[in-house]
């Protein structure tokens, strides 16, 4: 699989200097984290979920989340057990390409037995995600991951998920990620990324956010955020992936730009007009929360419609002048440190301080790609929504 892959390749080779890498559920740990991309939840009731995994698939998803905890009842529990089961054997049945299957779990011993249960199936699984970590919660989640790897006889990683109260509260902060640090580091091998709550966090002071905020707007939410890219996501090596909190809007629909498309020849006159329908269809906010994610330190989204997973690609795609610096920053005869002019000449790039920008920027590079000098978010979101 790779990102912009359910395009053609003409379309790719006209928007792309350097086209976006090809990765499985077997490539290294630190290629996935990068190209997880935009994470779509879906809950594990839905009676045609091997329809939607593979229509999802279709449209350029590469991972996504099937969900047996606060998406679903707790009278549910068990038929979503045994639906995911029927779904895998139906994927299966079916011998298509998936993206990264992820299950998010309630309690510790669903894992092994679902992995018992999935029986051959299990091939389509990455991983689990893990709700609620924290370092009491999360030891027995990751020792019971290792039971279930035992079950599948396969590698599968664990996603914690970081929203419990206790993260939250500014007197439990401190020690809660000195725990969760702790936990991490120790099954580091088989911690995916760790992604963020932000829901829950709103939730404990009866908060939400409107259409016109991002998260980083919500003072509470963004100390939160700080705090964890603080002590786990630094580029020392010992850092984690961390992506970004959920997008709760989603009026925006692709059919509202089908009928443009088809009037419009591919990336015209185009700039401007998608540009407004976005704005006007509530994606201002979760444009500039995706930037204001990256700038914090975050990458890839959790999303819960998909609507938003073009927008969250097209915008960690790697732009011609970001990938120009990242090269000049890490030639080898800039390993004596210095400053020097761009090659864009509109900025200076120090070569020591921005180092782990631009080894962190060409990680990215690898899995969503570099774009042409010319080419831009609009066209291409428009490429994706045409592809």
């Amino acid at each position: 699989m790779r990102h912009f892959g359910h395009i053609s390749s003409s379309a790719r080779a006209g928007l792309f200097h350097q086209e976006p890498g090809e990765f499985d559920s077997d490539s290294p740990a630190g290629t996935l984290a990068a190209a997880l991309g935009a994470t779509l939840y879906s809950p594990a009731t839905r009676p045609h979920l091997a329809d939607d995994v593979l229509k999802q698939t279709a449209r350029g998803v590469v991972s996504m989340v099937l969900c047996l905890e606060d998406s679903i009842d707790d009278r549910d529990v068990e038929a979503a057990e045994a639906n995911l089961v029927r779904q895998f054997a139906d994927l299966d049945s079916r011998g298509a390409e998936s993206p990264l299957l992820f299950i998010r779990v309630r309690d510790p011993l669903q894992m092994p037995d679902l992995a018992r249960r999935l029986g051959p199936t299990v091939r389509y699984l990455s991983g689990f995600v893990l709700p609620k970590f924290t370092e009491e919660r999360g030891v027995p989640f990751m020792e019971a991951l290792a039971l279930a790897e035992t079950e599948a006889g396969r590698r599968l990683f664990a996603m914690p998920v970081l929203e419990s109260p206790e993260l939250l509260h500014l007197e439990s902060r401190a020690a809660t990620l000195a725990g969760i640090a702790r936990t991490v580091d120790k099954y580091r091998d088989r911690v995916l990324a760790l992604r963020l709550g932000v829901t829950d966090f709103c939730s404990a002071y009866g908060l939400r956010r409107s259409p016109d905020m991002t998260a980083y707007d919500v003072q509470l939410v963004a100390h939160v955020i700080a705090d964890v890219v603080n002590v786990l996501g630094r580029s020392d090596g010992t850092g984690f992936t961390i992506t970004g909190p959920v997008w709760e809007y989603f009026r925006l629909q692709e059919r509202m730009f089908k009928p443009q498309l088809r009037h419009s020849p591919f990336m015209e006159g185009r700039a401007e007009e998608l540009r407004t329908a976005l704005i006007e269809h509530d994606m201002d906010g979760l444009l500039r929360e995706i930037e204001l994610d990256r700038a914090n330190g975050l990458l890839g989204k959790t999303c819960i419609h998909p609507s938003h997973v073009l927008p969250v690609h097209a915008l960690s795609v790697v732009s011609h002048e970001e990938y120009s610096d990242a090269q000049d920053i890490l030639r080898p005869e800039r390993g004596g440190g210095g400053v020097l002019r761009s090659a864009y000449t509109n900025k200076m790039n120090e070569v020591k301080p921005h180092r782990a920008w631009a080894e962190r920027t060409l990680r990215r590079a690898e899995v969503f790609g570099v774009a042409k000098e010319d080419v831009g978010f609009v066209e291409l979101l428009t490429a994706g929504l045409a592809g």
